[in-house]
């Protein structure tokens, strides 16, 4: 009686070495236990991106951020009155009183020219690299005289010795050099105007008030001046001219262009030097007038420019990479299944995850790697040790040449065809459909010569 368990054993064992079932379910097993680990290994990639990104947003706020502008603005104060009546018991009668308020109309140029140059470097901290830059931006354009009868503000009502120029920017931070506008003749300096109640999170810098004769009420008033900004990530212009133009020349290989408008496309020119683009943008293109009552609004949506970016995101590609990761191990175990069911070579399933750990160790030493190196040389060391070693720990296990060059090739092959997915972006799905119908044929004819009845 005492001998049946191990009869039973025995055969159960059997069924393990013999059966082909057993043997799917084992490996199919051994793959969804092995996803386990490959999940960690893209959380690792998530946050050495996160981490990356904190430290690029630290370099970029020390040196200096974003660059927006628009101005100038001119801040036009006026008279209203409001009449309030006040009824007199004792008289019987009403008395009216009038009470006198300064409001402010906004004035935007006719016509605003930028030409902005810009000098693009990388910093560096530890493993990571920001794109900053250092930009000289010089403005000028002219006002035509101005006319707020539209709005029914008579000429009498506007108080020209208390007009002053308002200039809007992101990165207060980041200007370096002093700022001073010319009217005609007059120069203006601007001072910070900080207002606790300021919307669109803008910082305001606003002349002193203009000299009655500085700004022209009958002829053209010309003016001009010069910002240089540290900045980061990019530069954005709103084009609060009737007629704005920007021409932007820098030595970044690696431009986008972004925002409502796009340059012009006849005079752009992008090279490995660097890119010059200029822009034209109508009144009749935007969505906003050149006059504006009480307060300026928000016109950040309207704003066009070029960012600066380090366009080779290695962890993106990594994160890419690893994606793939159960495509990597089922295709390779299921080339140990095929070899070991043809060639009837026993294969312990420690061996397979073995084989599994070595596969996702692959991730890890191409992130590490990748953090040194450009993505390219990390996908070829780490590549390159994985099939060496799957293909040497193969020798062990096969007992024969053959089988473990093929299953090098077959790595050597799969490596490049996801290496060639990576880089591609339009055709990605299109490529990775026909290598997956292709290595799908493969092992149909492959399979063929299995016997699946004795499974």
């Amino acid at each position: 009686m005492n001998t049946e368990p191990k009869v039973t054993s025995n055969k159960f064992s059997q069924w393990l070495k013999t059966s082909i079932t057993a043997r799917m379910l084992i490996v199919g097993f051994l793959i969804i236990v092995l996803l386990i680990p490959l999940s960690f290994i893209n959380q690792l990639i998530r946050d050495r991106a996160y981490r990356q990104q904190d430290v690029v947003n630290e370099i970029n706020q020390k040196w200096g951020n974003n660059v927006l502008v628009y101005g100038p603005i001119l801040k036009l104060p006026y008279k209203t009155y409001t009449e309030t009546k006040t009824y007199n018991e004792k008289t019987k009668t009403y008395y009216k009183a009038v009470k006198t308020h300064i409001k402010h109309a906004y004035i935007f140029p006719e016509q605003l020219h930028a030409d902005v140059d810009v000098n693009s470097k990388t910093l560096n901290r530890g493993n990571f690299e920001s794109a900053v830059f250092t930009t000289q931006m010089h403005f000028k354009g002219h006002y035509i005289p101005v006319d707020l009868s539209v709005k029914d503000i008579k000429k009498e009502d506007i108080l020209w010795d208390k007009a002053s120029i308002v200039i809007k920017t992101s990165n207060l931070k980041g200007i370096k050099s002093e700022v001073a506008v010319k009217f005609n003749d007059a120069s203006y300096n601007l001072e910070t105007n900080f207002n606790q109640n300021a919307t669109h999170q803008l910082d305001v810098l606003e002349s002193s008030f203009l000299n009655a004769d500085a700004f022209s009420k009958k002829g053209i008033t010309d003016f001009k001046f010069s910002i240089t900004f540290n900045g980061s990530k990019q530069i954005e212009l709103v084009p609060v001219g009737k007629i704005t133009s920007m021409k932007m020349s820098s030595n970044w290989a690696d431009p986008s262009f972004i925002g409502n408008y796009l340059p012009n496309d006849e005079t752009k020119h992008i090279s490995k030097e660097g890119f010059k683009v200029d822009w034209k943008v109508l009144h009749i293109n935007r969505a906003f007038s050149q006059q504006h009552l009480e307060k300026i609004p928000n016109l950040k949506p309207f704003a066009f420019g070029t960012k600066f970016m380090v366009l080779v995101d290695e962890y993106q590609k990594s994160e890419r990479s690893a994606k793939y990761g159960f495509l990597v191990i089922g295709l390779t175990f299921l080339v140990f299944f095929l070899i070991q069911t043809l060639s009837k070579i026993h294969i312990h399933p420690f061996q397979y995850l073995m084989v599994g750990v070595a596969l996702i160790l692959f991730y890890t030493l191409l992130v590490s790697i990748s953090e040194h190196s450009n993505f390219l040389k990390a996908y070829v060391i780490a590549g390159s040790s994985v099939i060496v070693l799957i293909t040497l720990y193969s020798k062990s296990i096969l007992k024969t040449l053959k089988f473990p060059l093929f299953i090098g090739g077959a790595l050597s092959a799969l490596y490049t065809f996801i290496y060639v997915i990576i880089q591609l972006e339009n055709y990605a799905l299109l490529v990775g459909s026909i290598g997956l119908f292709l290595i799908l044929a493969i092992v149909m004819f492959i399979s063929r010569k299995i016997d699946w009845q004795n499974g």
